[in-house]
C-alpha cells in the first residue's frame, strides 16, 4: 500500500500539487476505474477538510449514476442537465456554487450540504464522470479549490474511465 502524508500547512498550490501527486500514484498501473475512482474519493474526503460528501457519479446509458463515495448516501441517478452534478455533465465545464439553495434545479440529496464543487472528467473530448464535493460550510470552495481539482482530475482522468 502507498504511503501518503501530505502537509496541511503549506500553500494552497503546493497542497494541491502534492494531492495531484499522491492521487495519480495511486491509480498507477490500476486499469479498474471503479477501484481507482474509490481511492481518489478516499483520498479527497481524508485531506480536504469541511466535506460532508465526496465522491463521483458515472455517465452510464446518458445519465450519471453514483459511483465510489465517501460520506451520507447520496441520491442514485441524476439526468444530465439537472442540479449541479447534471449541469456539470450536460456543460463539460467545472460548477463551483457558493450556494447550492441558490442553484436553479438543485437537488438535495443532503439538505445540510451548503456549497458544492463539481468536476467532469473528461476521456476523448467527452464526459465519463463527475467528481462531486459538497461542504455543510456556504462559500466552501475557493477558485484555488477549483483550480487544484481540476488540475488532480486532469491528471487522473485516463485511469478512471
Amino acid at each position: 500500500m502507498l504511503e501518503i502524508s501530505i502537509d496541511r500547512e503549506q500553500p494552497t498550490a503546493e497542497y494541491y500539487a502534492d494531492l495531484t501527486s499522491a492521487a495519480a500514484a495511486l491509480v498507477d498501473g490500476e486499469p479498474d476505474a471503479i477501484a481507482n475512482m474509490a481511492n481518489i474519493a478516499a483520498l479527497i474526503w481524508q485531506y480536504i477538510p469541511d466535506l460532508n460528501w465526496a465522491g463521483f457519479y458515472r455517465m452510464v446509458d446518458s445519465e450519471l449514476i453514483l459511483g465510489p463515495f465517501q460520506g451520507k448516501t447520496a441520491c442514485i441517478r441524476i439526468a444530465v442537465g439537472s442540479g449541479v452534478c447534471g449541469t456539470a455533465a450536460a456543460s463539460g465545464k467545472t460548477q463551483r456554487v457558493a450556494d447550492v439553495h441558490a442553484f436553479p434545479g438543485h437537488i438535495a440529496c443532503d439538505a445540510d450540504s451548503r456549497s458544492e464543487l463539481v468536476v467532469p472528467v473528461m476521456k476523448d473530448g467527452r464526459v465519463i464522470a463527475v467528481l462531486d464535493l459538497d461542504s455543510p460550510l456556504p462559500d466552501r470552495f475557493s477558485p484555488a479549490d477549483e483550480a487544484g481539482m481540476m488540475s488532480l482530475i486532469k491528471a487522473i482522468a485516463p485511469s478512471l474511465g
